[in-house]
């Protein structure tokens, strides 16, 4: 009956089994078209620039940043229960090919701490980086603050933490743990760390890193494992851009919806930090899109 009632407790957890990586899994490449944004020379207007790369699969991780069950504000819990079905399918199938995914719902890792995958990034062994780790702290965790010199203001006001109700929320510690519909499968590592990811990161030679989940203004960058760390450390670094989500009140600078909103910040990142990428790249299925999001304009027919 034991092994029946851990069976039941992985499932509430939504930690499920995941079997061997076969050696043509391995040889798995991620075919990405990147976009970004690049000045010229001479100081002219940002341009975007489109690659198409292959990532070997075994040299990626995906991190899942800050995907919590809820959310202080009613608007944002809602939007990511929304995106965590279709990013529970995009990890499911990046796994597939070997990628590394990497559970990171800051400070509430300790829901998790009897779990091998909790362990897993506990326990690799430590290795030094290249650069200091930041040890600011913010929300629970160490923190990236912007840098000056590095990036630009962000285009949005999130001066009044970024509630779109029309009635505003209250401002608390929602979360207790990640949201139930992202599965964690056996070979995955679960950690808010950023000591503990370097380490996971090293022991497995990984160099490039996906980067999806919320909120893009704030934690997808600021995290001790978000993109300013991440790229500061050296790692190449890639935003899945559809399934991420901001918090930004239209009714602040500068005054568009919430979802062009996050399209201003997407284009911060990929001016100042790394390009981004849509999820059809890793499901062959077309781009996440927001219920609530004005629907994408299409070409009238002739």
């Amino acid at each position: 009956m034991r092994h029946i009632w851990l069976f039941a407790l992985a499932a509430g957890m939504g930690i499920l089994s995941s079997g061997p990586i076969s050696r043509a899994r391995a040889a798995e490449s991620l075919q990405l078209h990147l976009r970004s944004r690049v000045k010229g020379a001479d100081g002219a207007e940002y341009t975007v620039r489109n690659e198409t790369v292959a990532w070997p699969a075994q040299k990626t991780a995906l991190i899942l940043c800050d995907m919590w069950d809820n959310h202080w504000c009613q608007g944002a819990a809602r939007r990511v229960d929304e995106l965590a079905g279709p990013m529970n399918e995009m990890v499911h199938a990046v796994r597939n090919k070997g990628v590394l995914i990497i559970h990171a719902p800051s400070s509430v890792t300790d829901y998790y701490k009897d779990t091998p995958q909790r362990k897993l990034a506990q326990n690799a062994p430590f290795a030094p980086t290249p650069v200091p780790l930041s040890v600011l702290e913010r929300w629970g965790t160490c923190w990236c603050w912007p840098d000056g010199k590095k990036e630009g203001v962000l285009p949005i006001d999130d001066s009044d933490m970024g509630c779109d109700c029309a009635q505003k929320c209250t401002i608390r510690e929602a979360w207790t743990r990640e949201n139930a519909k992202l599965e964690v499968a056996k070979d995955d590592a679960i950690s808010d760390n950023a000591q503990e990811i370097w380490n996971l990161l090293a022991q497995r030679k990984i160099d490039r890193i996906l980067i999806c989940g919320v909120h893009l203004n704030m934690c997808v960058l600021g995290r001790p494992f978000g993109i300013r760390q991440m790229t500061t450390l050296g790692k190449q670094v890639a935003l899945i851009r559809d399934l991420t989500d901001t918090m930004y009140n239209h009714e602040r600078p500068p005054a568009v919806n919430h979802f062009q909103g996050t399209e201003l910040v997407v284009e911060h990142v990929e001016k100042y930090w790394c390009p981004t990428l849509v999820s059809t790249d890793l499901t062959g299925k077309p781009a996440f899109h927001f219920r609530e999001a004005p629907q994408p304009a299409t070409k009238a027919s002739p």
